[in-house]
């Protein structure tokens, strides 16, 4: 019963880190096409922001203490990476203009 349990858990956590990641790709993916050039930096930090925010509410939601700070960090890495590449992506695009 206890396997179980954890399973469930863990499949829970990591649907929680998964849609953080999706936001950020969602963020990333709306900055591109409808940010100006002058503003795109700023609507990707404020992609970060959210997805920070959003990391901290469904971590505390979820209710399980144990590995909490894994979980967020594993979260907003994610987001880094994904907006970070999402940054690169948008400034070539910029550029080629």
């Amino acid at each position: 019963m206890r396997a179980v349990r954890h399973n469930r858990d863990v499949n829970w956590h990591w649907k929680t880190i998964a849609t953080v990641w999706l936001l950020a790709i969602v963020g990333a993916v709306f900055t591109a096409f409808f940010a100006t050039a002058a503003s795109a930096i700023s609507w990707i930090g404020l992609t970060l922001a959210v997805c920070t925010l959003v990391t901290l509410g469904l971590q505390i939601a979820t209710g399980a203490k144990k590995g909490y700070v894994k979980r967020v960090t594993v979260s907003i890495t994610g987001a880094i990476v994904i907006l970070v590449v999402a940054t690169v992506i948008v400034a070539l695009l910029y550029l080629s203009h």
